[in-house]
């Protein structure tokens, strides 16, 4: 069984030094109470992100149960993570709306992929090798575990779209 948030427990971004980024999920909500008086007891479901460690990417497909709903990363953004049990439990922190510095956490039940990140390109999200990702980075200066969180435009092109808005179409 996944563990769910502790609402009461205090969470310190300085100790989750890994970065995850969730490309894709779907989620169950489930309440409790009746009528006009529920209350979201936990969210579960599955989806599919990259790990960042060590400086090298890592796809990873995972299940969840949370006391709090799951979001995905916005642009490349990325969550503070670490882990529980290496290779099968990621716990990673989610913010807390309206309270800056204050975060919620949630287990990531993980199966990692072997040399392969997830890539979405024009809406579409599919494999790649993680070598060909680790040289998009290095070229784009996007290091997530070092606060380099956007990836810089080369002279030769322009900054890539956000990984979750599709590319706009060509122009005619």
């Amino acid at each position: 069984m996944l563990s769910s948030t502790v609402a009461l427990a205090r969470h310190n971004a300085a100790d989750y030094p890994l970065r995850v980024h969730i490309n894709q999920f779907n989620s169950y909500s489930h309440y409790w109470g009746y009528g006009n008086t529920q209350n979201l007891d936990v969210v579960d479901g599955e989806g599919r992100a990259n790990l960042f460690e060590n400086g090298e990417p890592r796809g990873f497909d995972f299940k969840y149960r949370c006391g709090e709903r799951l979001r995905g990363s916005a642009g490349h953004e990325t969550y503070p993570a670490r882990w529980k049990k290496q290779d099968k439990v990621l716990e990673i922190l989610l913010p807390q709306f309206g309270k800056p510095g204050a975060y919620d956490a949630c287990d990531l039940e993980v199966i990692m992929k072997e040399n392969t990140v997830y890539v979405r390109t024009n809406g579409v999200l599919h494999e790649e090798p993680a070598a060909k990702y680790k040289e998009w980075m290095v070229k784009h200066q996007y290091d997530p575990e070092h606060g380099k969180n956007e990836p810089v435009a080369t002279a030769a092109e322009p900054a890539p779209a956000p990984a979750q808005v599709p590319a706009p179409a060509p122009q005619q």
